[in-house]
């Protein structure tokens, strides 16, 4: 008989796994339990423990994962974004070089430099309407060159508000060279250059005027047309005289009542807002005055301003870039046009001011004499008093309206 020696296995030393077919030397097979503890990693580095479920390999689609995918994605549309910007930008550069040369070069000359960027320095725009088309209805008027609408833009980005001053085209001043005359006459004697001096030395120094745009309101009915029209928020019910007839036969025109607009936000096509700019009487009140009509054409000027700072404006620009400047003579450049917008676009609060006085009739005709009340709303525009309403009853008194 054989001896069997009893001997525990050394520290380490696998055991053997006897099988059927007899025993084989190795590794002792683990449980999967075990085994798929040891295979797995943990997700904070740590040592062994938990089971943590291994990540799938996601499928590449044409060799490429859905991060590479993205992220080319995202670069093609910053790429897109940057070509289409500089291509509206080199179309409205081109719009713009055409406005500039419409612009006397005599006007440069009488304005005021800027202190620095539109972005955080104040500065002030002449924005001049006339109304002299030779369209339908204003043949007679061709060779009229008055300014029917003088309005001052004044910016203010360190308190995110923009100041409309409305300066009434009869308003009785001293015009350079010409003596005291309507300031509406100023364009009519000299232009631009004259315009500038006498708004100029109306509202003084602390106002100085740094930069004017001209708008043919002729012109701006094919600008609202080309931007799909405007929203103008009418404050009151109109309906004018049987000015500019839209019918063919004088019998017809004598049994039109006039055009109508209703109050509150109304959609304007080019033709629309230039009707709705020129109404001098209003049917429905007996009280409207010059200031109302030039309230309304403020509000076809803001509503456009509005409607070319706004971003669904930016993937047109390419091809009516150029187009949207025909309207215009102004100074300024595409930067400062673009900076202009930026203020537009960041302003919380807008200010409607007027200048005013009294009526008057002098020499047969119908003038506004200025009052010292005036200097009162240039400093309101100046920030350095609050802005006052013009008192209820006075209706060619100046004052200032916030919204």
């Amino acid at each position: 008989m054989g001896t069997v020696i009893l001997r525990m296995a050394a520290s380490g030393e696998k055991p053997y796994r006897v099988y059927r077919g007899g025993r084989t030397k190795g590794k002792v097979p683990l449980a999967k339990h075990d085994r798929e503890s040891r295979r797995a990693v943990r997700s904070d580095g740590g040592g062994p423990g938990r089971i943590v479920e291994r990540r799938r390999r996601r499928r590449a689609w044409l060799g490429w994962t859905w991060r590479r995918w993205t992220l080319v994605v995202i670069l093609g549309l910053v790429l897109f974004f940057v070509v289409w910007g500089v291509a509206g930008y080199l179309s409205v550069s081109s719009g713009v070089s055409d406005a500039n040369s419409r612009l006397p070069q005599n006007v440069r000359p009488v304005l005021t430099p800027d202190k620095g960027l539109l972005f955080s320095s104040s500065t002030t725009i002449l924005l001049l309407g006339t109304d002299h088309a030779t369209g339908k209805g204003s043949a007679s008027r061709s060779a009229d060159q008055h300014s029917d609408s003088i309005t001052l833009l004044h910016t203010d980005p360190g308190r995110h508000r923009l100041y409309y001053v409305s300066i009434p085209r009869d308003l009785r001043v001293n015009v350079p060279g010409y003596g005291y005359e309507k300031i509406n006459t100023a364009m009519q004697f000299g232009g631009v250059k004259l315009a500038v001096r006498t708004v100029d030395a109306l509202v003084g120094s602390g106002l100085p005027i740094n930069h004017v745009v001209m708008v043919d309101f002729n012109q701006f009915e094919k600008l609202i047309d080309a931007i799909g029209g405007i929203t103008v928020n009418v404050p009151e019910a109109i309906r004018s005289n049987r000015f500019d007839c839209p019918y063919p036969t004088a019998a017809r025109c004598q049994q039109w009542d006039g055009w109508r607009f209703h109050k509150g936000p109304t959609h304007l096509s080019g033709h629309e807002a230039l009707i709705f700019s020129r109404i001098r009487e209003n049917q429905l009140d007996p009280s409207w005055t010059d200031f109302d009509r030039q309230h309304d054409q403020q509000l076809v000027e803001q509503a456009t301003l509005n409607k070319l700072s706004s971003p669904s404006l930016f993937f047109s620009l390419p091809f009516e870039g150029s187009s949207l400047m025909k309207p215009i003579a102004t100074d300024l450049s595409t930067w400062k046009l673009l900076q202009l917008s930026w203020v537009k676009f960041r302003s919380g609060k807008s200010i409607h001011c007027r200048l005013g006085g009294t009526s008057e009739q002098i020499g047969g005709g119908d003038y506004i004499i200025g009052s010292s009340e005036n200097i009162r709303v240039i400093d309101e525009v100046l920030g350095q008093s609050a802005p006052q309403p013009p008192p209820k009853g006075q209706p060619f008194a100046p004052g200032c309206i916030v919204g």
